[in-house]
């Protein structure tokens, strides 16, 4: 398989694609339902319930974004080929924001007039953290890969991680949502790529 076929293997276009959008909005509507009619209330928890959402819409398909590349042998032929460990996972994370994030963007429109939230501040503020929620995803992705269980310990990693960007994102935090965002971005590709030849070892 081709470096760049592997990048497109990670954006799936298709049904399953939509996964996380169909996710993000039935989350959305369960906590509208579940409070009811009170606007103020509403608008209270519906940031940090829509951005608990984005964070397990996020992690759907990391069972599979780096544990079939390994069990194919995918993995060893782009090495054999002289490509980085680094490189082929920051084409994950490429790939990975494709496949969840745009699509979330727009089903935040809809999540955020459901819950009476600030839809446009939501919306910049998804498209902030969520490459830092591909990127932990990943890393988890990663550390799991060939692990019985995989998806559940990569959730499990993931979620304590994700708490400061749950937090600036919630309180509309930008400045503070978008340094953290870029820090676990630049990073994410050199710890998976730790975590696979520590997998290897």
């Amino acid at each position: 398989m081709s470096f760049w076929r592997l990048v497109s293997r990670g954006v799936d276009i298709g049904a399953g694609g939509l996964i996380p959008l169909v996710f993000f909005v039935m989350v959305a509507s369960m906590t509208a339902f579940a409070i009811g009619p009170d606007a103020a209330l509403l608008a209270r928890v519906g940031a940090g319930s829509l951005w608990v959402a984005a964070l397990l819409a996020s992690l759907l398909p990391v069972g599979t974004l780096v544990a079939e590349d390994v069990a194919d042998g995918t993995m060893d032929q782009l090495r054999v080929r002289g490509i980085a460990p680094e490189t082929i996972m920051a084409a994950r994370l490429a790939a990975h924001w494709l496949g969840f994030a745009p699509a979330l963007l727009v089903a935040a429109v809809i999540g955020g007039a459901m819950l009476n939230a600030d839809v446009p501040a939501l919306v910049t503020g998804l498209a902030l953290g969520t490459p830092a929620l591909a990127g932990l995803g990943l890393v988890a992705a990663a550390l799991v890969a060939g692990a019985r269980g995989g998806p559940a310990l990569a959730g499990l990693i993931v979620l304590p991680l994700a708490l400061p960007v749950l937090i600036f994102g919630s309180a509309g935090e930008l400045r503070l949502l978008a340094a953290s965002s870029l820090v676990v971005t630049a990073f994410a590709p050199f710890a998976a790529a730790a975590a696979l030849r520590q997998g290897d070892g």
